[in-house]
């Protein structure tokens, strides 16, 4: 008896698998506790990175509903004397997100945060002469400490890897910790690069090998500079090759102590306009240099947009332009207020692994008009409401998005209808703003009152595909209508079933059937969290 036993005593206490991202047929999965992880997510203020200000951040988390906290570690805090590390609030975030049953997401503020080198300690920030800054096109100095300096670099990196090192000893076994973004926004205001006399030497020297394989180029002999090869994007992208560079190295070091996803993150560039490096973060991780990064920084597994455009084209044109370069889409940062978090469902939609609105803790601090004016219970709703409905399936969701073909959409500022194309045989038509029976085109019944809670756009919907003609259905404010596609044309739809349900232990539970009121006027999806599993025919 005792020697059957033993394999399965041996298998409660095998350790759990480290965090990992994996990828398969252009799709990407956060694997947590070994298997995919849906990050419903919370970023908090910069300053409430102190063991002072959690009690603050819990209570938000648990009002919006969120699995995951987003929380930065600044240089500062734990090197404030070079070589001597603090990692008491670290220790303190990793016990109480344990307490509170939420996973962290540690954003480490180093040599760059939002472009600046504020987080940086003094020894770093206050020492030009040991630590340069960049220089202008002018010779002027800039704000930005320069990305060609090996004296920065080498700091940084122990400093991040003492970092790691410590997060392995304190949860190298429960993984409360399950990615870490590795710098914040950087790039640089003001200067497209660095002109120092170490920059323009390099700068006249050949382009890398690794980027010339990536962009498909191969230049003839003699003509491989910078500025032969890219012509007016050379500045701009030799920028971005040796930031990006940097953060490798950054990250390198990081990994080799605790193997974690890394990811960096963008102060975004007009997506819907073409505009010069001088009007954005030049060399950061914009859309127009993935690919370059993506080259120069081999461990840095996502580069993921922060998205403050409360407009619905600009949104939905920054989630295309970071689903390119089989890059996994995740929005680490977005806006606060309300018209926000309609764009979870284009997020998890499309793959999505993660998103998070900034600023949510109840320190009373806000980012308005950037994000939201009300970071309270009532102010959270918009969120809550849609973490409310991925929450209970939040495991389920993401194994359908990695494994199978999902679509998603988020109510456009037009409040038009949308059409999904579900592979060709079916289609799904999105409405808002109708009551649950009949059509808002209706006249003979007269006026009749608007739909409450919809002054601003909040609608939504995502679609899984479980085989050839079921389909989960999670949504808010929205009406869903399934027809025939392209390849059934000349049929009829009709609906085989329609359940609501639950999964309980990973298996769908069905709670009743809908039929009758419930499906004549299409699938009315309120602001209670429902899912839907739907089977269709013909006749």
């Amino acid at each position: 008896m005792s020697v059957s036993a033993a394999p399965a005593a041996l298998a409660q206490s095998a350790p759990k698998p480290i965090p990992h991202l994996v990828k398969k047929n252009g799709k990407a999965a956060l694997m947590v506790d070994g298997a995919p992880y849906l990050m419903l997510g919370a970023q908090v203020n910069n300053s409430s990175n102190y063991p002072s200000q959690l009690p603050y951040v819990w209570p938000a988390l648990k009002d919006i509903g969120a699995n995951t906290v987003e929380v930065n570690v600044a240089w500062e805090q734990v090197e404030p004397v070079e070589g001597q590390y603090d990692f008491s609030f670290v220790d303190a975030l990793v016990t109480q997100a344990r307490e509170n049953n939420v996973r962290v997401v540690l954003l480490w503020f180093g040599t760059w945060k939002n472009t600046s080198p504020h987080y940086a300690p003094d020894w770093v920030k206050l020492n030009n002469k040991r630590f340069p800054r960049m220089t202008k096109q002018d010779g002027t100095i800039s704000y930005c400490l320069s990305p060609m300096e090996e004296t920065t670099l080498e700091a940084d990196k122990k400093a991040f890897a003492a970092l790691m090192r410590h997060l392995k000893k304190i949860d190298g076994e429960q993984h409360t910790v399950i990615m870490v973004q590795v710098q914040n926004e950087s790039g640089t205001y003001g200067s497209v690069r660095d002109y120092s006399p170490k920059a323009e030497k390099v700068f006249k020297g050949p382009v890398p090998e690794a980027l010339l394989k990536k962009k498909g180029l191969k230049p003839a002999k003699g003509q491989n500079s910078w500025e032969q090869v890219f012509g007016k994007h050379a500045d701009e992208y030799f920028h971005a090759w040796h930031i990006a560079s940097y953060i490798n190295g950054v990250a390198e070091a990081g990994r080799a102590e605790y193997d974690l996803p890394m990811y960096v993150n963008a102060a975004i560039r007009e997506p819907l306009l073409d505009v010069g490096p001088e009007s954005y973060s030049s060399g950061g991780p914009t859309h127009n240099v993935i690919d370059i990064y993506q080259a120069a920084a081999p461990k840095i597994d996502i580069i993921a947009p922060d998205i403050y455009k409360r407009d619905s084209k600009n949104y939905e044109a920054v989630l295309d332009l970071y689903s390119k370069y089989d890059n996994p889409l995740f929005v680490p940062e977005t806006g606060s207020d309300t018209e926000f978090a309609r764009y979870a469902f284009s997020v998890f939609g499309r793959g999505g692994i993660g998103f998070a609105p900034f600023g949510i803790d109840y320190t009373g601090y806000t980012n308005y008009p950037l994000g939201g004016k009300d970071i309270s219970p009532e102010g959270l709703k918009p969120f809550s409401k849609v973490y409310a409905l991925f929450g209970p399936a939040q495991r389920e969701w993401a194994k359908l998005a990695f494994e199978n073909q999902t679509w998603g959409v988020a109510e456009g500022d037009d409040r038009a209808d949308q059409v999904v194309d579900l592979n060709g045989r079916w289609k799904a038509t999105v409405s808002y703003g109708e009551w649950q029976f009949g059509f808002k085109n209706w006249t003979w019944l007269g006026d009749f009152e608007a739909v409450p809670g919809r002054e601003k756009p909040n609608g939504g919907m995502v679609v899984a595909q479980l085989s050839e003609d079921e389909f989960l259905l999670l949504g808010l404010h929205a009406r869903v209508t399934f027809d025939v596609g392209d390849k059934q044309k000349g049929k009829n739809v009709i609906y085989r079933s329609v359940e609501e349900g639950r999964f309980v232990d990973g298996k769908w539970v069905v709670d009743r059937i809908w039929n009758g009121d419930q499906t004549d006027y299409g699938l009315n999806l309120t602001d209670a969290p429902r899912i839907l599993k739907v089977k269709l025919a013909t006749y």
